[in-house]
């Protein structure tokens, strides 16, 4: 019991975080709860693409550079965060409450902890306390990262649809990106350097995760005041 709350906790604390964060125009908890139902659920055509696909390129290139790129960005990384991307976008962005600057990132947070709290459990009850503990500080929250950017950019399709697929791309691209070389740093050793790679990677989510958030409040509040025309710019994130 001990190592399932501990397998479940932080991925529930980010989602109390990223609700908290959203501070004016709350969406109905059934549907964010549900949003997270969908997002344990995205899990399973992820695992069938690491377990087959993965498998295939792993007996040509065994232990080889590319092909750690390769799992790590497309096996990985693509599967993942495509099928996290596929439920923002058939179940959260269509409805009519994803009508604030800040649900893009709320409602992919939502199912970015799905996925990552049933995926912590697996790794929780299979390796025990000591990777639960190291998970809880880097890759759940990593997950909720790549949420975070994910839903930035879906919240940019929604308020412009002349670059609605350039948005979309753009959230699986960078999601992707991050998640990819994240993984691809640890697959690759647990040295000093490789352990150095995964967390830069990580912290500069993190930084741009927080400016993503901060962004989304400010237009937020200015659609809450009444600003209802508002159109949303982009900003890269990479830009202060």
């Amino acid at each position: 019991m001990g190592l399932l709350a501990l397998a479940i906790a932080p991925g529930i604390v980010i989602c109390l975080f990223i609700y908290i964060k959203d501070k004016y125009d709350h969406e109905p908890l059934y549907l964010l709860l549900l949003a997270f139902v969908l997002g344990v659920f995205s899990i399973i055509p992820a695992l069938i693409i690491e377990l087959v696909v993965g498998k295939s390129i792993s007996e040509m290139m065994t232990g080889s550079v590319l092909y750690t790129a390769i799992y790590a960005y497309l096996i990985v990384g693509l599967s993942e965060e495509g099928s996290k991307f596929i439920v923002l976008r058939s179940f959260a962005y269509p409805r009519k409450s994803f009508s604030n600057p800040f649900d893009g990132i709320l409602f992919s947070v939502m199912i970015g902890m799905g996925f990552a709290t049933i995926e912590n459990i697996g790794y929780v009850l299979q390796h025990g306390f000591s990777t639960g503990i190291v998970r809880m500080f880097l890759s759940v929250p990593g997950h909720a990262t790549f949420a975070i950017l994910m839903g930035y950019y879906v919240s940019l399709a929604k308020y412009d649809a002349t670059k609605r697929g350039w948005y979309f791309f753009l959230a699986i691209f960078w999601a992707v990106i991050f998640h990819g070389t994240f993984d691809f740093f640890l697959f690759r050793g647990t040295t000093l350097l490789h352990i150095l790679g995964a967390l830069a990677s990580f912290i500069i989510a993190v930084k741009l995760s927080l400016r993503a958030i901060r962004r989304k409040q400010l237009l937020s509040q200015r659609y809450t005041e009444g600003n209802d025309s508002i159109e949303e710019e982009e900003h890269s994130l990479f830009r202060k």
